[in-house]
């Protein structure tokens, strides 16, 4: 007797009205694709805004005084090196000497203190922390310009007045206050165990400090480095008090003396205005993944 096998037959599951996702319109379609051209319209010009005038006054440093005032728009004529190396040799060398050496020795100074101020406040038990953070915080609501004349008694009193340390101890101070609350709100949330790991380990607070927790803000650090960097390679009043040889005057404020020797040598201007913007524009290029991430980080927690 020969056996029939049942072959089942799938059967389709009705679809439900509710379950098909209706087509977009089309003029939903055209409203994102103008909304994403209007934000890559808005990018470029804002890209442009910034970057042109940068670019402008790299050119007008090649420019002749005639073509400057000819064309002002227009491309050089011809690449006048020339011009770099006269701003250079009027004492550019010296000025960007005496920047760079104010800023490193605050970049320094300032990233380190802070440093270790957030540190005590985050991840040891201090008493009256709390009070000491407002306390902190306060130094961003005095004014600089406000403190002028008891600073410039005060350096003449502590002896450092024109020199490069009444620069460095200015920068330092002033830019404590927010240097270490925007190091404090990224290690706020650092995690504990790292620290209790080293701890059982026979870790100091300093060597936990050196070796675990500062690589950790890495980001930070370099977040901190670059603001202070801008800061104190731009600052101009403290410079023009503080300042008086001109052997020791900084970027900003020789620039300005430079401007005033040339009269009317405007390429020789422009080409040291570019000289003194280099420097910032590469160390933010170079710095800016870590830079973005440690303020993202830091703003996050």
């Amino acid at each position: 007797m020969s056996q029939q096998t049942a072959v089942a037959v799938p059967v389709e599951a009705p679809v439900r009205p509710s379950a098909v996702k209706p087509s977009a319109s089309p003029w939903a379609t055209f409203g994102k694709v103008i909304l994403r051209l209007l934000v890559w319209a808005s990018l470029a010009a804002l890209a442009v805004a910034i970057f042109y005038p940068l670019l402008w006054m790299v050119l007008s440093g090649f420019k002749s005084n005639q073509e400057i005032f000819s064309e002002p728009w227009g491309l050089p004529g011809a690449l006048r090196w020339e011009n770099y190396r006269h701003a250079w040799d009027l004492g550019v060398v010296r000025y960007f000497t005496n920047s760079l050496i104010v800023t490193i020795g605050s970049i320094i100074t300032v990233t380190l203190i802070s440093a270790w101020a957030a540190y005590g406040l985050t991840r040891i038990q201090l008493p009256l922390s709390n009070a000491v953070v407002l306390l902190i915080l306060g130094g961003l609501m005095l004014a600089p310009t406000v403190a002028l004349i008891p600073l410039f008694r005060l350096l003449q009193f502590i002896g450092i007045y024109d020199t490069y340390w009444a620069l460095i101890v200015l920068y330092t101070a002033f830019r404590l206050p927010f240097t270490v609350f925007l190091i404090r709100a990224y290690m706020i949330e650092l995690p504990h165990e790292v620290d209790e790991a080293a701890t059982i380990d026979g870790a100091s607070h300093a060597q936990i400090f050196w070796s675990v927790i500062l690589p950790m803000c890495r980001p930070i650090l370099v977040s901190a480095a670059l603001l202070q960097a801008l800061f104190a390679w731009n600052e101009f009043v403290f410079a023009l008090v503080f300042i008086s040889d001109e052997n020791l005057k900084t970027l900003p404020v020789g620039l300005v003396s430079m401007q005033s020797r040339l009269l009317t040598d405007w390429p020789v201007v422009f080409a040291g205005l570019t000289i003194a913007a280099l420097p910032m524009v590469l160390l933010f290029l170079i710095g800016q993944r870590q830079f973005l991430r440690g303020l993202t980080e830091g703003v996050g927690k």
